[in-house]
């Protein structure tokens, strides 16, 4: 599944847009590489966002192409 789309479906970021732009102003790493939106994401990748002084770092548990938005928050895990 894409990056982009992986982070609007389990709704780390909100809009798909939003998503596209954190990746091409190499704000989003994957495994501690710079991703861009059409990178592929895979069960156990570790996705890092940087917002302002924040790091954000989640693990990607599970890909759903359809996901409700209370089941959302079981497609990743939060380690930092």
């Amino acid at each position: 599944m894409r990056l982009d789309k992986f982070l609007k479906i389990s709704r780390i970021i909100k809009r798909r847009t939003v998503a596209k732009d954190f990746a091409e102003n190499e704000r989003v790493l994957i495994n501690g590489k710079v991703a861009k939106p059409s990178t592929e994401v895979n069960q156990g990748d570790l996705i890092t966002i940087q917002t302002g002084n924040k790091k954000n770092v989640y693990e990607v548990i599970e890909l759903k192409d359809n996901v409700k938005a209370n089941e959302a928050k079981n497609l990743y895990k939060i380690i930092e």
